[in-house]
Parts: structure tokens; C-alpha cells; sequence
């Protein structure tokens, strides 16, 4: 993509500005679908924030100042937004404002001084022993959806440390010969291998097998996703979430809210646990930074402050 080159007389409207930005995102960055639409949600909110302000017609990109900026951010306060969905709007905008300057769409980025709010560290929510055993049971025991493909579903999430996207684009081709590994696509555009357990590998043959007597079918194509609805058709990651909040939320469930995403938290937590090296656990996660695996460790941190508390005869806890 050439820079446009711009004079005084140029007047680039601020929507169609947005339109090509995405355009760009999508085929010169190859961004995954799921970030182009944070651009998108955010972009159009911004334009919906400043079209209010100035009292409808058409909003030219070099009217946009810092302080409509600022202005979109309050917005989201008020509407009591969390930190992480703001500071998402906040990037959103300063790659957006990042483009037009230097594709020549304006002569200042008014973004530049718009920096993340702080967030407050918040441990990543994991799994006990017993949790797991009960999540990963449940299916078996309570017949709520498909209990062949729920249990192997679970047993791959956590043996693997999978985002709950990756496994759910995974295909038939992504799979070793063997079934104990996949190649996954991950966020980047990144591939990196994860691993299945022997348990998770048997769940998973059964429920191919309940799968082709469902659906009547006696092979799966390479390019077929491994998990399928009930009505054959690809699982996306919404359904896995609801999968999984069914049965947390159940009588028989954890007692706490579950994500997908706790799982992949159990397998970092447990890795770190049983002593594996942290940038063995970054590859396998597939962080690009150590730093965001670094989270996990503070959660052991905790987890053996937490058992000397309760053991220890001077840790000071009161009998």
C-alpha cells in the first residue's frame, strides 16, 4: 500500500478512513477476525462519540482532536467499562491514529498522548486437584449435553494448555499420526506443537466413535474440525464456553464460575508446579513474552504460602 500523499484541499472523512484502516488490517497485517472486529467495535464507537459531539454531518479525520479522544475514553468510564476493555479501545486507537500518519492521511497523531490505564494485578484463576477431577467426571456422570465429546473436550483443554480458540479450529490434518500431538494456530499467526495426555487420547477415540455413529460416517476429512455440535457442524469457541459454564454451574459443579481459559491456567500452574522450566511453559502456552507466564508463578507463590499458613506450627495462623 502506497502512502497518500495529502494537501489542505484533501479531505479524508474519518469513516472512510476506519474502512481502509480495517482493509489494511486484514490484508496487509493478516490479523485474525476476532482482533479486526475489536477494531471495528472500537473504531465505530470512537465515530459514534464525535458524530454526538459535533451535531451530526460529516466528520472529517483532521477535526478529530485529543481531547474527543479523551472524551470516547470517559465515555466508557461512565458506562463503568473495565480496565482491560478500555485500555483495548485505547490501543485500538493509537494503531488506528499510528496508520494515518504514516500513510499520510494527517500531519499530527492526536493519539500519542493517550497512554493504558494501570491495571491492578489480578492472579489467573485456576483449577484445584479436586476441581479438575470433578469438572473432567462430570460429563460421564451427568448426561447435560454429550457426554463422549464433553469429556474429551475437557481432558484435551487442560492436558494441552490450549486457548480455547486453538482448539477449537483444530482440524483432523493438525493431528500426529498418533493423536498425542497437534500443531495449533495460534495468536500472530504462530504454530507452535502441544501434547495430549494418554486419558485425553482414549476420551477423544470414543467420542470419535459415538461421533460416527451420530452422523453416520465412516472417515473424517483432514480439513474436518475435531469437535462438531450436536448438530455436526464445527464448535466454535462460544460453544465451548457454554459447555463449560453449563456444567460449572450445575448442582454437581465446581461451586465457582469456570472459563475454558482456567483450564489452560491449571495446565501453566500445574507445569510450574511439578517443576518445569518457565520458558518450557512460555512455549507451550505460546506467549511471546516471559513476562505474561511470569503470572503463573506467583499463583505457586501463593499456593505454597497458602499450605504453609496451614501447616506450619509458627506460620502465626490462630488454632
Amino acid at each position: 500500500m502506497q502512502p497518500i500523499q495529502t494537501t489542505k484541499k484533501d479531505k479524508v472523512l474519518l469513516d472512510d478512513c476506519i474502512q481502509d484502516f480495517l482493509v489494511y488490517i486484514e490484508n496487509i497485517k493478516s490479523y485474525s477476525q476476532n482482533t479486526i472486529d475489536a477494531y471495528n467495535r472500537n473504531l465505530e464507537f470512537l465515530l459514534d462519540c464525535v458524530q454526538k459531539g459535533a451535531e451530526g454531518g460529516k466528520i472529517f479525520l483532521d477535526s478529530v482532536t485529543e481531547q474527543d479522544l479523551r472524551m470516547a475514553i470517559a465515555q466508557l468510564n461512565r458506562e463503568k467499562k473495565d480496565t482491560a476493555s478500555i485500555n483495548q479501545f485505547i490501543s485500538s486507537l493509537r494503531s488506528f491514529f499510528l496508520y494515518c500518519k504514516k500513510f499520510g492521511y494527517i500531519q499530527k497523531n492526536v493519539a500519542s498522548q493517550v497512554h493504558t490505564l494501570k491495571k491492578s494485578k489480578k492472579l489467573p484463576t485456576y483449577l484445584t486437584k479436586s476441581e479438575l477431577s470433578k469438572m473432567c467426571i462430570q460429563p460421564s456422570e451427568h448426561e447435560l449435553l454429550w457426554k463422549e465429546r464433553d469429556q474429551a473436550l475437557f481432558l484435551m483443554l487442560y492436558s494441552s494448555g490450549c486457548r480455547v480458540s486453538e482448539l477449537a479450529n483444530l482440524c483432523f490434518s493438525d493431528l500426529s499420526q498418533d493423536k498425542s500431538s497437534a500443531i495449533v494456530h495460534g495468536k500472530g499467526n504462530k504454530d507452535r506443537r502441544v501434547f495430549f495426555s494418554k486419558e485425553s487420547i482414549e476420551k477423544f477415540e470414543v467420542y470419535l466413535s459415538d461421533r460416527k455413529k451420530r452422523f453416520q460416517k465412516m472417515a473424517f476429512e483432514p480439513k474436518e474440525n475435531l469437535f462438531v455440535n450436536q448438530k455436526g457442524t464445527k464448535l466454535t469457541s462460544r460453544g465451548v464456553r457454554y459447555i463449560v459454564a453449563r456444567y460449572s454451574s450445575s448442582e454437581e459443579g465446581t461451586g465457582k464460575p469456570i472459563s475454558p481459559h482456567a483450564f489452560r491456567h491449571t495446565f501453566a500452574t500445574t507445569m510450574l508446579n511439578n517443576g518445569a522450566d518457565i520458558r518450557v511453559v512460555q512455549e507451550m502456552l505460546g506467549h511471546s513474552s516471559i513476562s505474561t507466564t511470569q503470572r503463573y508463578t506467583h499463583v505457586t507463590t501463593e499456593s505454597i504460602k497458602k499450605a504453609y499458613e496451614q501447616a506450619h506450627p509458627h506460620s502465626g495462623k490462630k488454632d
